[in-house]
């Protein structure tokens, strides 16, 4: 189905991938994991022709369709069902074919033009269209207003929808589980399972990788390995295969020791140097084996401010909403130092309304919010990302929040969340997806909170929060 054939891929003077021999075939379903700026994204990049091999080549067997997740959805004055129906490109040439059949009197052309139709399913398109829209979280009242009415990630699940409902053997998804809720997730889970084709799927969600991977290619060291089975499977595999190894390198380096230090014992001895020049040359036609290489464990500090208020903020007897609309009515909520809160809920139900009132961007519509007097708020939002200025570096994004820190302190902050050498002084452009995260996160922690609030974040930096603040806790819009 796909073949990498010797494949290398290189940006810059950034190897990727090296030597990579290996085939997919139809019906796998694989997990595509790796490093942030490991090459995943290029690698789909390659598989859809946008990019060239360096050597080498991908072969992918003929006639195969194949559909993949957009970057971005435009807001457009499209209707969220048209806009659906458009990727299947086929069907809407028909459709257009037919109108103009009609119009014309073409009876003959008319009739042979229901039956293309028919045969391409076209009579369940609409149907089917607003079932997968329904699937992704999105109410029937919805379903005809236009891209333009709703945010960035909604446009994003309209997005994926296009995807899944475009005809396709090979279907290549890039993180599709961000801005989904728990519904969503589990609903595009058990679509995937069903997906007669073959899936490529990059995550950093472990448990959807479980529930919908049978096999795991990793890309490490510019190296593409593939693993039958799940997420879980290969770790374990993984695992097994660096204990072997380095009990296979410590073996070699003991065996290298002892051809040394008999050469050097008998190197000098006329009756023996012809046996210590034998061990030279065994020693120098001996296959080096590498010691295991754990990955490096990815450790930072999300600072905090120095004083801290007791509650940090309260809502009392708050109503929350817009003048148009009141959506929830009487909150009374007091955030403690050290909480650890997950808000759910479904679609519509007020989670952001009650995050973007906490923060203070919208006023209660009655009742009081009341913060600390040591208040510090640090908000990830659904679509941090969006606001990045990609023609800039990560060092200009932190020195533009704080003019007079000093290069070598933005330099060390910046080390810290992963940005080390050139990387600090990169194009934001050029970054990965979760490259992106790990900077927007960066630039809410540099602002020192004390209460976090994180609205649907990247999953590429939600597990780095779970484990590294160590005071006061966010109310987290989580997705389980």
């Amino acid at each position: 189905m796909i073949a990498f054939r010797q494949l290398a891929l290189q940006r810059g003077t950034r190897r990727l991938i090296e030597g990579a021999d290996l085939m997919l075939h139809e019906g796998h379903k694989v997990g595509i994991v790796g490093a942030n700026g490991a090459g995943k994204s290029s690698l789909f990049a390659l598989i859809r022709g946008e990019l060239g091999a360096d050597a080498g080549s991908v072969e992918i067997a003929g006639g195969k369709r194949i559909a993949h997740m957009a970057q971005e959805v435009s807001a457009i004055e499209r209707a969220l069902v048209e806009f659906v129906l458009d990727g299947d490109v086929a069907l809407r040439q028909a459709e257009q074919a037919l109108a103009a059949a009609q119009a014309a009197g073409e009876h003959d052309r008319e009739a042979a033009l229901h039956g293309q139709i028919e045969a391409l399913d076209g009579y369940t398109a609409r149907a089917r269209a607003e079932q997968l829209l329904a699937g992704l979280g999105f109410a029937q009242r919805d379903l005809y207003r236009p891209l333009a009415d709703f945010s960035g990630g909604w446009r994003m699940r309209v997005g994926l929808a296009r995807t899944l409902f475009t005809p396709s053997e090979i279907l290549l998804l890039d993180e599709p589980t961000n801005h989904l809720d728990l519904d969503a997730l589990l609903w595009l889970e058990q679509w995937l399972t069903r997906y007669p084709g073959t899936l490529m799927l990059i995550s950093h969600d472990r448990d959807f990788l479980d529930a919908v991977c049978d096999h795991i290619l990793h890309i490490d060291q510019a190296r593409l390995t593939l693993y039958r089975g799940n997420y879980s499977a290969f770790e374990r595999a993984r695992a097994e295969r660096q204990a072997q190894q380095q009990a296979e390198f410590e073996k070699q380096q003991a065996r290298r020791a002892e051809i040394e230090r008999f050469v050097e014992r008998f190197r000098a001895k006329a009756t023996k140097a012809r046996q210590a020049q034998s061990r030279l040359k065994m020693l120098e036609r001996m296959e080096t084996i590498a010691a295991a290489r754990a990955d490096s464990p990815f450790r930072f500090e999300l600072p905090c401010a120095d004083k801290i208020s007791s509650p940090l903020l309260s809502l009392d007897r708050a109503d929350l909403g817009y003048p148009e609309a009141r959506i929830l009515e009487g909150v009374n909520v007091s955030i403690l130092p050290g909480e650890r809160i997950g808000l759910l809920g479904p679609n519509g139900a007020g989670k952001s309304t009650l995050i973007k009132t906490l923060i203070g961007e919208l006023s209660p519509q009655a009742g009081a919010r009341v913060p600390g007097e040591n208040l510090v708020v640090g908000y990830f939002a659904q679509h941090q990302l969006e606001h990045l200025d990609l023609g800039a570096t990560p060092f200009t994004h932190v020195q533009r929040l704080s003019p007079t820190a000093s290069d070598q302190s933005i330099r060390d902050f910046l080390g810290g969340f992963g940005f080390r050498g050139d990387d600090v002084f990169g194009d934001v452009s050029r970054f990965s997806g979760g490259e992106k995260a790990r900077l927007a996160l960066s630039l809410v922690a540099w602002e020192k909170p004390n209460l976090l609030l994180l609205d649907e974040p990247p999953t590429t930096s939600t597990w780095i929060c779970a484990k590294r603040w160590p005071r006061p806790w966010p109310l987290t819009k989580a997705r389980w």
